[in-house]
């Protein structure tokens, strides 16, 4: 758990290293609109500055999008997270003093970076600080699917354990780990990354004998031998063979297969009907990387007539207009979290630190610590 004493060294940490942007601030107060109350831990990094006017929505719900037009008209920086959506009708209603859009997410999609890029202003975004955060929601979801956790949860909840009847079998499920009559387990990766590596990581305990992945399209470099083999070293004896493998590959082989590629055109529904046939019927589809990635109509029906055991996913296709009737809510062997994977304390007050971090240094021009190139994108 968080406790006050970490808070205070982080909150510390970021004030000694945004009092150095201090002399490079305009002597008249610089603008930044905020919406959404980061909190009394991170807040202050803004409002006890005498040099910046903030203006924060501080009500506990989506940023009203009439108010933040409004307000947004002069501001040099803005601090969003993924529900506001920035295009040119936001960034015409700023005008030229805008430099900076800081977003509290790693994911962009509600950011038109192009018309960024036109009025050369940067943009912010929180990479890094979640990644151990979505490696346990991944591990998480894996143990969720493979041993039925929505369906044998709701027997509980709708009062129904005391009339069930034990059998030998009843409310089995694949097992994540290794065992000495299941000795080899395969997992995979569409997108290996930063999270993918943080989530092999975490499953080398359970016994994982072979990894293969599929980089994910958006990815301009090739597989990586020389750090695949690193890897693997670090890895073995436990760990047997690290390769990357074709999507077809990654389909039939996959045990457990973990989603954690970006969103985007290029990687809409690379999970469809046809990746799905092929997977295996004990196999676990784990996706807590972007939604869209995944057919939800194609994994409901591949649920609902048993091509694969269970999924684990913490993104949805339409987020978060899921309702009841969504065809994989209603799938017994489907468990679905409400896009939680970054949902620490820690991981939350690392982003919001680094959000605000990225505003400051943005309007004075220094180096952002993550900054994502507009022109590139």
């Amino acid at each position: 758990m968080l406790s006050d004493g970490s808070i205070s060294q982080a909150v510390y940490q970021a004030q000694t290293r945004l009092t150095s942007l201090s002399s490079h601030l305009r002597t008249s107060k610089s603008k930044i609109v905020v919406c959404r109350d980061l909190g009394p831990d991170v807040m202050p990094l803004l409002t006890k500055r005498d040099d910046i006017e903030v203006v924060t929505w501080t009500e506990d719900c989506v940023c009203d999008r009439e108010w933040l037009l409004k307000n947004i008209s002069g501001a040099v920086g803005i601090v969003i997270v993924f529900s506001e959506l920035v295009n040119a009708e936001l960034l015409d209603a700023a005008g030229p003093n805008l430099k900076v859009v800081s977003t509290m997410s790693v994911g962009y999609e509600h950011i038109h970076v192009s018309e960024l890029a036109k009025r050369n202003v940067r943009l912010g975004y929180t990479p890094d600080v979640l990644t151990d955060a979505v490696a346990d929601i991944s591990v998480m979801l894996a143990l969720m699917a493979g041993r039925n956790a929505n369906e044998t949860m709701g027997i509980v909840r709708e009062g129904l354990w005391p009339k069930f009847i034990w059998a030998p079998f009843a409310l089995c499920g694949p097992q994540l780990s290794t065992s000495g009559i299941s000795p080899s387990r395969t997992v995979g990766f569409l997108g290996f990354g930063r999270i993918s590596h943080a989530t092999l990581a975490r499953l080398i305990p359970f016994g994982v004998t072979d990894c293969i992945y599929s980089s994910n399209p958006n990815s301009a470099a090739s597989p990586k031998k020389e750090r695949d083999e690193a890897l693997l070293k670090q890895y073995q004896p436990q760990l047997k063979s690290l390769r990357p493998v074709d999507r077809d590959t990654l389909a039939r082989e996959s045990d457990v297969l973990f989603i954690l590629a970006p969103g985007g055109p290029s990687t809409r529904h690379l999970i469809d009907e046809d990746f799905l046939r092929k997977m295996k019927k004990h196999s676990v589809l784990v996706n807590a990387g972007r939604g869209t990635v995944v057919d939800s109509d194609a994994l409901a029906k591949a649920l609902r007539e048993k091509w694969i055991w269970g999924a684990g996913i913490d993104v949805v296709e339409g987020e978060p207009n899921i309702w009841k009737d969504h065809p994989l809510v209603r799938e017994p062997r489907c468990n679905i979290l409400p896009h939680i994977g970054s949902a620490s304390f820690e991981t939350r007050l690392a982003m919001a630190t680094l959000a605000v971090e990225n505003c400051l240094a943005g309007i004075v021009g220094q180096n952002m610590p993550a900054e994502l190139d507009v022109k590139a994108s």
